[in-house]
């Protein structure tokens, strides 16, 4: 286990308005088409489970999760650049999978690029299996890119 892990400064809360400004320069140094003010805010107004992951006061990582009618879907997964490759995405996976099971979830749903194979080793993982591709899914340099879709049953 990663030093990370044990760190009892880490600490993971729901997302409020307030740490929107953190939450979009993780997003901005992780990816290259991250989310904007706009869509984290509409999640927060939808009632979404939004959390952000800090370690000694510093946003490093944050989650979204929607869940309707017996379906969860992971929107958004994000661990800045510095902190990867320390357990922090699998954690913030496991929340998300466990508030999906609060809400009686027994499905749920994520997309991920194509190119992105460390993210599709942790989801296979843990437990999900790929269904399926969205074709020109994400933006990307001069084309679109494939999104590969995943499921795996809470229940």
């Amino acid at each position: 286990m990663s030093a990370l892990l044990k760190e009892p400064s880490l600490h993971m809360r729901p997302m409020g308005e307030a740490d929107i400004a953190a939450v979009l320069a993780v997003e901005r140094a992780a990816y290259p088409y991250p989310w904007t003010e706009g869509n984290f805010r509409d999640c927060l107004r939808a009632g979404y489970c939004c959390w952000v992951v800090e370690l000694v006061g510093l946003t490093i990582g944050h989650g979204v999760l929607s869940v309707a009618v017996g379906e969860a879907h992971i929107l958004n997964l994000c661990v800045h650049p510095d902190w990867q490759g320390n357990g922090l995405g699998r954690r913030i996976l496991e929340r998300l999978l466990r508030l999906a099971r609060e809400h009686e979830a027994d499905t749920a749903f994520l997309e991920v690029r194509a190119s992105n194979l460390v993210a599709q080793r942790l989801y296979e993982s843990a437990g999900f299996n790929e269904i399926g591709l969205r074709r020109g899914y994400y933006p990307g340099q001069g084309r679109r890119e494939d999104a590969v879709v995943y499921a795996r049953a809470l229940i």
